[in-house]
């Protein structure tokens, strides 16, 4: 297809689960010059229900159906991350562009694979780490850009949690399957937060980490700690812990002249610390999360010269920070 004088990209969607349901879908029915022209997902009975209530005219329950339907132009990978290589694969055989649900796959060299097909048939990819767009974290690294707390020295996250009732049921979860998530709710949320400091501060050269299971709840690890440091001299620090008293999630980036602190999940106000001076900013998330994310998506297939920040070259990074970081390589 040629994106640039198209105007209307009609997609797939591959996997109608919770994600879909109001982060993501609906992103992309109310973008326009964008229609969700069919759904897929393995049940019958759930994939007929997704699409009557969203108002979308095919449903399969076959993935390949999908892909190939001349009906269909792009491809979005909402399904857990095991199978993001197989489908992505299939989708640049397809020749169409993709956007695929984070991390983008379960490993460093299943990620190159992906990255390597859509770029050796110049198709676009994009993946979803959609805070990249977002403006409250746009706020953030407009402060760093403008030089408010000086030179950027180092970036230190601490996120913790208590485990939940699926965790405690021993309930089927692919967050914390070894063979959908192997790394557990760190591929799920740290992906997130370390994909986000590599967009603000740029790559990363040198990276270490621990992995611990502290509570016996499941089969993967539950606690994790990592050191780094970015191309540009930065120093960074992440504790991830899903077994603790209490919830909580604090970044803090410090500079030769003051602090930003914010929080990458929860909507807590960010907070500016220069000399003696304060800013506190409270920017509310769009109600559709992956809103920004997906109008971004729709400026680089429109438009000439427009590229989205979140592609499969940096996802592709940020899988081997992760991978790094759990010793796989």
């Amino acid at each position: 297809m040629s994106n640039k004088n198209t105007q209307e990209i009609r997609w797939g969607i591959l996997g109608c689960g919770d994600v879909t349901e109001v982060k993501s879908g609906p992103a992309y029915s109310q973008t326009a010059g964008f229609k969700i022209q069919a759904v897929m997902r393995r049940n019958l009975e759930k994939v007929k229900d997704y699409a009557k209530r969203h108002g979308i005219e095919k449903y399969y329950t076959n993935a390949d159906e999908l892909i190939n339907d001349p009906e269909v132009d792009a491809v979005y990978i909402a399904t857990p991350p095991d199978s993001h290589m197989l489908y992505a694969l299939k989708v640049a055989a397809a020749g169409k562009p993709c956007c695929v649900e984070k991390p983008l796959a379960n490993s460093y060299e299943d990620s190159q694979r992906i990255t390597t097909a859509f770029s050796e048939k110049n198709l676009p990819l994009f993946v979803a780490y959609y805070r990249r767009t977002l403006p409250r974290f746009e706020q953030v690294n407009k402060w760093l850009k403008d030089g408010e707390i000086g030179e950027t020295r180092h970036i230190d996250w601490h996120f913790s949690k208590p485990p939940n009732d699926i965790d405690l049921s021993e309930a089927p979860n692919w967050r914390t399957d070894p063979t959908m998530a192997p790394g557990g709710y760190f591929d799920d949320l740290a992906s997130h937060g370390l994909d986000l400091f590599i967009h603000y501060l740029g790559n990363i050269k040198e990276v270490s980490g621990i992995q611990v299971n502290q509570q016996g709840l499941y089969k993967v690890s539950d606690a994790f700690t990592a050191n780094w440091l970015h191309e540009n001299g930065v120093t960074g620090t992440a504790n991830l812990n899903f077994g603790c008293a209490y919830r909580e999630d604090n970044v803090k980036i410090f500079g030769s002249k003051g602090t930003i602190e914010f929080s990458v999940f929860e909507e807590n106000p960010i907070v500016l610390k220069y000399g003696e001076e304060r800013e506190v900013l409270e920017i509310k998330h769009p109600k559709h999360i992956q809103k920004y994310h997906v109008e971004n998506m729709k400026k680089e297939l429109f438009q000439e010269g427009y590229v989205h920040p979140s592609n499969g070259a940096t996802a592709t990074h940020t899988t081997w920070v992760m991978d790094k970081i759990l010793g796989n390589i």
